[in-house]
């Protein structure tokens, strides 16, 4: 009888057991702290700080911390290679630099300096 075809059950002795309690706990904390912060989003929503660009830059500042959330615990890529990271560091520049140029043409700076 060949066995070769039978998948491996080695199990690697330095392994530590898995809590799952306790790892159920931490998933329930963040999504607490994920509705929370949604919440807070709803009422930053009705407050107006006096300029709107500052609503929507606290508004992103409260996305930018949920989707980190998310993607490390949720997504598991605290526990991810380096490499990882850099091709997410990529993306966080390529992402600036197209809202830099949504900017941009929002203010138009060529036609203000046609028309001064």
């Amino acid at each position: 009888m060949d066995h070769s075809s039978e998948p491996s059950t080695v199990v690697d002795s330095h392994a530590e057991p898995i809590d799952f309690a306790k790892t159920i706990r931490s998933y329930i904390r963040i999504g607490l702290v994920l509705i929370v912060f949604t919440g807070i989003t709803w009422g930053v929503a009705l407050i107006d700080f006096g300029s709107h660009a500052l609503n929507i830059g606290i508004g992103l500042s409260i996305a930018t911390f949920k989707v980190s959330l998310v993607s490390l615990i949720f997504m598991h890529l605290n526990h991810e290679r380096g490499l990882i990271y850099k091709v997410l560091l990529f993306t966080v520049i390529f992402g600036a630099a197209m809202m830099f140029l949504f900017v941009l043409a929002f203010m138009d700076p060529i036609k203000a300096a046609i028309t001064g």
